[in-house]
C-alpha cells in the first residue's frame, strides 16, 4: 500500500475512533465489546456484519469497525442485501456502499433475484435476506453474523407474536442466540439500546442514514405495531416493567429448553449428515410442550430451515402419531413416517419413498 494511502487510512481510522471520546457513545461500545467477548469463542476470528441503510445497522457497522481497530486479529465482512423490491433500492445499495467506504468499511452488495412476492412479502423478503447472507458466511468461513436489531424490535416482535397466539417460546425466544444452519449463529449485540441511541450515533459519526419507506406503510402488521407502541407509551406503558415480564418469561423458557434437550438426547437419534432423524415411543411420552418443541427444533435441523414449521400444523402432526393415525406426511421440508413403534423424519428432497 502507498505511503499516501496508508496515512489516509490511518487519519480515518483515528477520526473513527474520536468519536469513542463521546460518553454516550462509549457507553454502547463497551457494552458492544463486552457482550461480542462473551458470546464468542476466540478461535473464530471472523464476523460477518448484516448492514443496511438504517441508523441501526450503520451504528452497527461503526461498532463492529471500532471493535476491529481495537482487535487486530479480528476481520470482519460487511454485507448489504438488495432486495429489489423497489425501485430505489439498488441505487441506495450502492450508495450506502459507497459511502461507508470512505470510513474504510468496505461492503459486499448480495443480490435477491428472481421473482418477487406479491403478499406476505416482509416475511419472504427476511428469509431470502437470511439465505443470501447464511450461503455469503459460508462461502467466507464465517461463523459468527452480526444483526442490527434493538430493544424496540424486541418489543415490536413481543406484540406481534402476542397478535398471533404464540406460546411461551415465541414470546421469549426472540434476541435469543440462534443458530442459522452451516454452523453460523446470529449474534444481536445491540439487544440493550434504544433506537434513538443507535439514531444518535449514525447522526454523530457519519450524518447520514436511509429513511426506508416502508416504515410508514400500514399495509405490514409491524407497522401496526409500531405505532401501537407508541399510543401505548401515551396511555403510560411502562416499558421497565414490560422487559421484566420479558425477562421472566425467558426465565421460564430456559428451564422448558433444559427438558427438551434431555428429550432430544435420550429418545431419538440424528444422523450426522443431519438429512435422517429416528424418534422413539418415549419421545411422545412428555409433556406436551416438551413434545412439541423437541420435534419442532428437530424438523428444522433436518429440514434445514431457518424458522419452524407453524404451530398448528407441528401440534395436528404430535396428535396424529400419538392416535397411531399418522402413516406419512410432509412438513417444513421434512418427510415424516411412522414405522413400527418409531418415527422416522428425513429431509424431504432426499427421501420421498
Amino acid at each position: 500500500m502507498k505511503k499516501k494511502s496508508l496515512s489516509a487510512k490511518k487519519k480515518i481510522h483515528k477520526n473513527l475512533l474520536k468519536n469513542l471520546n463521546n460518553q454516550k457513545i462509549n457507553r454502547v461500545f463497551r457494552e458492544f465489546t463486552n457482550y461480542l467477548d462473551f458470546n464468542v469463542d476466540e478461535k473464530f476470528l471472523k464476523f460477518g456484519v448484516a448492514i443496511s441503510g438504517g441508523p441501526d445497522s450503520l451504528a452497527l457497522a461503526f461498532l463492529t469497525k471500532c471493535y476491529l481497530l481495537r482487535n487486530k486479529l479480528i476481520s470482519a465482512k460487511f454485507f448489504i442485501v438488495d432486495h429489489n423490491l423497489r425501485r430505489e433500492s439498488s441505487k441506495e445499495a450502492k450508495l450506502v456502499k459507497q459511502f461507508l467506504k470512505k470510513f474504510d468499511i468496505n461492503c459486499e452488495i448480495l443480490k435477491w433475484r428472481g421473482k418477487k412476492p406479491h403478499s406476505n412479502i416482509q416475511r419472504i423478503a427476511r428469509d431470502n435476506r437470511y439465505n443470501l447472507l447464511k450461503k455469503s458466511c459460508k462461502k467466507n468461513n464465517i461463523c459468527h453474523l452480526l444483526i442490527g436489531h434493538h430493544i424496540d424490535d424486541l418489543y415490536e416482535n413481543f406484540f406481534i407474536r402476542l397478535s398471533r397466539g404464540s406460546g411461551l417460546r415465541g414470546l421469549s425466544s426472540f434476541g435469543e442466540l440462534i443458530g442459522v444452519g452451516n454452523n453460523i449463529t446470529i449474534l444481536r449485540p445491540l439487544m440493550k439500546f434504544e433506537k434513538k441511541e443507535l439514531i444518535y450515533i449514525s447522526k454523530r459519526v457519519f450524518n447520514f442514514f436511509v429513511e426506508d419507506p416502508s416504515n410508514l406503510n400500514e399495509n405490514f402488521k409491524r407497522i401496526r405495531i409500531r405505532k401501537l407502541i407508541k399510543a401505548l407509551e401515551l396511555e403510560g406503558l411502562d416499558k421497565k416493567k414490560l422487559m421484566l415480564t420479558i425477562n421472566n418469561l425467558k426465565e421460564s423458557n430456559r428451564t422448558i429448553n433444559h427438558y427438551v434437550k434431555n428429550n432430544i438426547k435420550q429418545h431419538s437419534v440424528l444422523l450426522k449428515n443431519e438429512n435422517i432423524c429416528f424418534l422413539s415411543k418415549n419421545f411422545f411420552e412428555q409433556p406436551n410442550e416438551i413434545i412439541f418443541r423437541s420435534l419442532s427444533d428437530l424438523m428444522r435441523k433436518v429440514g434445514k430451515r431457518y424458522y419452524s414449521a407453524r404451530g398448528k400444523s407441528i401440534v395436528d402432526v404430535i396428535l396424529k402419531i400419538k392416535s397411531r393415525k399418522l402413516k406419512k406426511t410432509t412438513l417444513g421440508g421434512c418427510l415424516i413416517k411412522k414405522v413400527n413403534e418409531t418415527v422416522l423424519i428425513s429431509r424431504e428432497k432426499t427421501l420421498k419413498g
